[in-house]
């Protein structure tokens, strides 16, 4: 069996919810399957870091594709010349991108529709190619494979998709999470509690909502907690940032910027909880990173997040501001239901392992020979 797979997103350092999908699943496969040939298809010269195996063939296809111009230029005229070039019996793509100019059978991995449903968070020109091409993917593609059923049964309404043709396959955490005594690395802490919240930033996440329920938490309850936020600026962040130079307690935001590894192990094994009120989610990582580390999780009731969460986090609605300075509140003095939500969510984070994740992504990929 001959796969080719697309890997132009594994850049070192740039990795979110797609690229660790993409490196874990893959990587798990090309060590169980030695004598499947896999040729990782990359739009720039990749790092030796992600040739995962002796039977992997790294393969670079111009033009970078950044913008959408050059997203259907890669996709419609280098893909393709790849495709016949090298004659593989599968294309698999962990981006949820398909060639529509291909004929073998093609795999997307669409996480979550959150440009159809949240388009305000995106550029307007990404915003619309995303709209306007994953329904032609959907049209094209043998299977589709998602992370969550929230968003499996989203595919299947949006783009009436027969769910028969969809697979589940989840997210998983790597070994860099667990409980911890080692202190994070911020000294704007000064030995502070905290919440914390692991995420882009942009307005699906809630940002704003972020920040009002912080201020009211600080304002009613008069607590010494602070609010670390770890991630990077992404669009039409205005709203939040004039909120957040009008804030009464923003000398106690502190924004960490991309935090990795051991230096975000450490930040969510010390929160008080994990922020995540998200609008939209299509899985939710930062959950099972939270739950593996002994973090609380305070998220939200829409989307996926119910059904990641389990019965092992808070639920709130995302617009409550007033209900979640309230869970804060509960989070930061009520000793037991800490206890309770860490135990909780030490058995919820067994539902979802990478190793898991692989396994249902092989079986997809069988189902689509």
């Amino acid at each position: 069996m001959h796969i080719l797979v697309n890997t132009r997103l594994l850049l070192p350092g740039r990795f979110t919810g797609v690229e660790w999908f993409t490196f874990e699943t893959l990587r798990r496969l090309v060590k169980w399957h030695p004598d499947v040939k896999f040729s990782f298809l990359f739009d720039r010269p990749y790092h030796q870091d992600f040739v995962f195996g002796d039977n992997v063939q790294p393969i670079v296809a111009h033009p970078q594709s950044r913008h959408p111009f050059l997203w259907y230029l890669w996709f419609e005229y280098s893909v393709p010349k790849v495709i016949e070039a090298t004659k593989p019996d599968l294309f698999l793509s962990p981006d949820g991108f398909l060639s529509l100019k291909a004929t073998i059978p093609q795999i997307s991995v669409i996480h979550d529709l959150n440009f159809v449903h949240q388009p305000e968070g995106l550029p307007w020109l990404t915003g619309w190619y995303y709209r306007y091409f994953f329904e032609k993917f959907a049209e094209k593609a043998t299977r589709i494979a998602t992370v969550s059923h929230y968003s499996a049964n989203d595919i299947a309404t949006t783009y009436n998709f027969d769910t028969n043709r969809i697979d589940v396959i989840g997210n998983g955490v790597g070994d860099d999470f667990f409980p911890t005594k080692e202190i994070p690395d911020l000294l704007e802490l000064d030995s502070k509690p905290y919440f914390l919240f692991v995420g882009s930033l942009n307005p699906r996440k809630n940002i704003l909502g972020m920040l009002k329920s912080f201020e009211l938490f600080k304002l009613k309850y008069n607590l010494p907690h602070k609010l670390v936020i770890v991630g990077d600026p992404m669009f039409k962040l205005s709203e939040m940032q004039s909120f957040y130079s009008a804030m009464q307690f923003k000398s106690d935001v502190i924004f960490a910027g991309r935090r990795e590894g051991s230096d975000l192990n450490k930040l969510y094994a010390h929160a008080t909880a994990l922020w995540f009120v998200s609008f939209f989610e299509g899985f939710g990582i930062p959950i099972i990173e939270a739950f593996r580390a002994g973090c609380p999780v305070l998220t939200s009731t829409t989307t996926s997040m119910p059904e990641v969460a389990g019965n092992a986090a808070i639920l709130q609605e995302p617009e409550n501001i007033e209900g979640i300075a309230r869970d804060m509140y509960n989070l930061a003095t009520d000793t037991l239901l800490v206890d309770q939500l860490k135990s909780k969510g030490t058995l919820r984070a067994q539902y979802y392992t990478w190793d898991k994740a692989a396994e249902r992504l092989w079986d997809c990929i069988n189902k689509s020979l």
